[in-house]
């Protein structure tokens, strides 16, 4: 059997393709190149230790259509984008699957930490879980995916790595956002165009200060300082006014929300259906709630207990148990 790897030549990768070829699959590399020259060499060099071939796909054209582009719109939209959502689906595991397909691959594989079985998307182990960043796969693509450590925690894999005598066993993780190696987004955005300038922070309608810019901020971020002996978050980004409105903690916490563009990985349920939600990348925040899909492919959320400041632009992903049954963007 023969599977197609997402290959980054980081220690999750370079582990999963050991693990992979231990269970009997004949693996082969997909390094998705967006010219960070470290990476790739890390890739290829780890690839050449391991004596698996790797393929090395450019990706920059469709980085940044599917994923560049709505990430900026986003922010300029007043919303707290996630672009790793947003690039698996439409980016990454099309290509694994397109080089699948021309290979004669029966599988694909990453080095999420996640399970994938039957079919079905679950949580992996609690320390580590990724199924969030998975919410947005179409079915077709979670039928064919093969996650070789969603059964362990990040520091086994480093310990495998180093049995291994892995060149990349105390390589660092990758923290940053594939296209913005600096981490500063904001100058990222200023290079792609004019953003909105300066404008009003405001509490319960009253204007406290002037902020720098919108891009600058997200829903339950704390402004510095305090206000009358208190600290105050960001509530709500408006950009048509290109105001921010704060709020003290006890305010953050919504019971409903919406989330648009639901991406289901079960059959769509022809009604409300219980679950818990995640509303972000933590793993300590997850209510019990009701779903309600409704006619636009949207969902509302009924949390029983309030979550904290859900950001728009943010998925919200549902699971039963756990099960992952699918996610969509939070408005």
């Amino acid at each position: 059997m023969k599977v197609v790897l997402g290959f980054s030549g980081g220690v999750d990768s370079a582990v999963s393709a050991a693990l992979l070829r231990r269970a009997g699959w004949e693996v082969c590399g997909l390094y998705l190149d967006n010219t960070d020259e470290n990476a790739r060499r890390d890739a290829v060099e780890t690839a050449a230790f391991l004596n698996i071939p790797l393929e090395i796909l450019d990706v920059r054209a469709e980085l940044e259509e599917k994923v560049c582009a709505p990430f900026c719109q986003s922010y300029l939209r007043g919303e707290t984008p996630n672009p790793c959502i947003l690039c698996n689906p439409s980016v990454k595991f099309r290509a694994l699957l397109e080089t699948a397909d021309r290979l004669g691959a029966e599988a694909v594989a990453t080095g999420h930490y996640a399970r994938a079985e039957g079919g079905a998307l679950y949580k992996g182990r609690p320390a580590n879980d990724q199924s969030y960043m998975l919410c947005r796969l179409r079915r077709e693509q979670l039928d064919r995916l093969v996650l070789p450590l969603g059964g362990m925690e990040k520091a086994e894999t480093r310990a495998l790595a180093e049995r291994l005598a892995l060149p990349v066993a105390h390589k660092k993780d990758s923290m940053e956002i594939c296209f913005i190696p600096d981490r500063d987004y904001v100058g990222w955005l200023s290079r792609r165009g004019e953003l909105p300038g300066p404008g009003p922070f405001l509490l319960h309608g009253r204007v406290l200060g002037e902020h720098a810019g919108i891009v600058n901020w997200t829903v339950g971020q704390r402004i510095p300082g305090l206000y009358e002996g208190r600290k105050l978050y960001v509530s709500r980004i408006d950009a048509a006014s290109n105001g921010i409105e704060l709020a003290p903690w006890e305010e953050l916490f919504k019971t409903e929300l919406t989330a648009r563009d639901f991406n289901w990985l079960v059959d769509e349920p022809k009604g409300p259906v219980r679950a818990a939600v995640r509303v972000r990348h933590t793993k300590w925040e997850e209510p019990a709630c009701t779903a309600f899909p409704l006619p636009d492919g949207s969902v509302r959320i009924a949390c029983d207990t309030p979550v904290r400041a859900p950001a728009p632009g943010q998925s919200a992903v549902l699971y039963d148990g756990e099960r992952v049954l699918g996610g969509g963007f939070i408005v």
